[in-house]
């Protein structure tokens, strides 16, 4: 049998490929002629001669492999293959790892990416790294519970984040849903927690809906003594009511002065990533009062990129809080108007006071079809009574901020 001593004496000729050093029932010491030293293990099974690698020595000491070789015979005496179950082992380690939460969350994003926009795929990865993760991200998806998952979605309610748990709830089931299809879990906890989460309450963007505090809006606007980007950035929202993002972010090559038309492309637009690469643009019909607008921007900007750009370098655009910082220095406080609330002030008006057809203002706002085939098939653009009504509207912002009394029309 060996010692510790002769284990540490062990050595091979030069002239030999290895030599073994036998301890007993089976174990021995193979030392190379580099000096590595191997423990093995020779066993039979099923009439075979086989053998098991027990690790490195001195890395393994020869107390400790005697152990493991004690296992391994208590595993031969129960009728299993030693070299066999090892491979299982691994195999289970790797599929293991594999199946935690967080490996199946990011093989679900890299699936979905190439159809996801950007904005989403970042939001939808930055919570979950910063709420599920951490705190069950490692566990096997199949072990994680409906109460684990509302423990967890717990804490984010605490913060006062409510339409954050709801979401991470959705995109926690989408993980689970993807982990059944592909064999990693056979339930779906976060379908359990339907109704189990603190309701959200929806506050809609703040707007001026009346005609009289609109005329007071614009009245507001026309005397604003701050920058003259600034000035038109808030006349041209109005005459539009397109999204904020799509006026700051607004573009010389989108106008065309000569027809009259604002197009906005589709990768500007909020859309799929699909809608983005392969939707049409979005036409604005530009009214006289826009048109005067744009030309009095591009004697300021039209050497550049933007129509917007921003006060300190022309090479970005507008920042995305300089409308709703000039609406406060009007007097507009967040519960009043903000730069979003243009759209909803033309969409009550347009609809109540103006009597327009819904479908043709929700065209203008770039609002998708509703339906289960959406706009597969109903492609309308309404561009004629588009370009009617931009110009009826305009006409009417213009009576409003000059104080007459517009009586709406009935039918």
């Amino acid at each position: 049998m060996l010692t510790e001593i002769a284990c540490k004496a062990a050595t091979c000729p030069a002239d030999k490929t290895r030599t073994r050093f036998a301890d007993a029932g089976g174990l021995y010491l193979e030392v190379s002629p580099n000096g590595s030293k191997r423990w093995f293990w020779k066993y039979r099974f099923n009439g075979k001669e086989k053998r098991l690698s027990l690790g490195n020595y001195p890395a393994v000491k020869l107390k400790d492999v005697r152990i493991n070789r004690d296992d391994a015979r208590k595993l031969l005496s129960q009728g299993t293959d030693p070299t066999q179950q090892r491979q299982l082992n691994k195999a289970t380690s790797r599929v293991s790892a594999a199946t935690t939460y967080e490996k199946v969350a990011r093989e679900f994003l890299a699936v979905k990416i190439k159809e996801w926009s950007e904005a989403h795929s970042t939001k939808w990865i930055r919570l979950q790294e910063a709420n599920l993760f951490p705190w069950f991200g490692s566990l096997p998806v199949s072990d994680i519970t409906a109460p684990l998952l509302l423990e967890t979605l717990r804490r984010v309610e605490t913060r006062g984040k409510n339409e954050t748990a709801h979401s991470l709830r959705q995109y926690a089931g989408q993980v689970f849903r993807y982990g059944i299809a592909t064999g990693r879990c056979t339930h779906d906890p976060a379908h359990a927690l339907r109704g189990a989460l603190q309701a959200v309450i929806v506050k809609h963007m703040s707007a001026v809906l009346e005609p009289k505090q609109a005329g007071e809006l614009l009245r507001a606007i026309e005397a604003y003594h701050g920058h003259p980007t600034t000035r038109e950035a808030l006349i041209l929202s109005a005459l539009l009511f397109q999204r904020p993002g799509n006026i700051r972010q607004m573009e010389w090559t989108w106008v065309d002065f000569d027809n009259a038309m604002l197009s906005i492309p589709a990768a500007s637009m909020k859309r799929t990533k699909q809608g983005k690469i392969n939707g049409r643009p979005h036409l604005v019909p530009l009214a006289p009062q826009a048109v005067a607008c744009l030309k009095r921007m591009h004697a300021l900007s039209g050497h550049g990129r933007y129509v917007f750009p921003s006060l300190l370098t022309g090479e970005r655009p507008m920042s995305d809080n300089t409308v709703n910082t000039a609406l406060r220095r009007m007097g507009y406080d967040n519960t009043e108007m903000t730069a979003h609330g243009f759209r909803a002030m033309a969409r009550t008006i347009l609809g109540e006071q103006l009597e327009t057809d819904g479908e043709v203002i929700e065209a203008q706002l770039a609002h998708g079809k509703s339906g289960p085939l959406g706009s597969a098939y109903d492609r309308t653009t309404y561009m004629a009574q588009r370009r009617k009504m931009m110009n009826e509207w305009a006409d009417y912002l213009d009576k409003l901020r000059d104080g007459a009394q517009v009586i709406p029309l009935r039918a």
